[in-house]
């Protein structure tokens, strides 16, 4: 199990996160014991699910499947909100999908 937590809360809040916690909010920051984890309802730059859903990867979790962003719709998206951590993180990801799209 991944046992999500919201990331930064204290310690022993209650916390479930199902079908009705996700219809009560649109954005989640979680911690797991595999990773942290974002879930977003919206997205700046065009990050509307319909429009990242075209594009979108899919993993293989505990024999569910998720689909989570692509690279180019990540840094998309990271470069329309700009806040200073999306755009630090900008260099590495663009590395990454040149790496993705065979350049060295």
């Amino acid at each position: 199990m991944l046992n999500p937590y919201l990331r930064g809360a204290p310690p022993g809040l209650p916390f479930v996160l199902d079908e009705e916690t996700l219809a009560k909010e649109l954005n989640f920051t979680l911690t797991t014991t595999l990773c942290d984890l974002v879930l977003l309802g919206e997205a700046g730059g065009g990050g509307e699910f319909d429009n990242l859903i075209r594009n979108a990867n899919v993993a293989e979790i505990d024999g569910a499947s998720f689909p989570f962003a692509s690279l180019p719709d990540l840094i998309r998206t990271k470069r329309a909100v700009g806040r200073p951590k999306d755009l630090e993180a900008l260099a590495e990801l663009e590395i990454l999908l040149e790496m993705q799209r065979g350049g060295t």
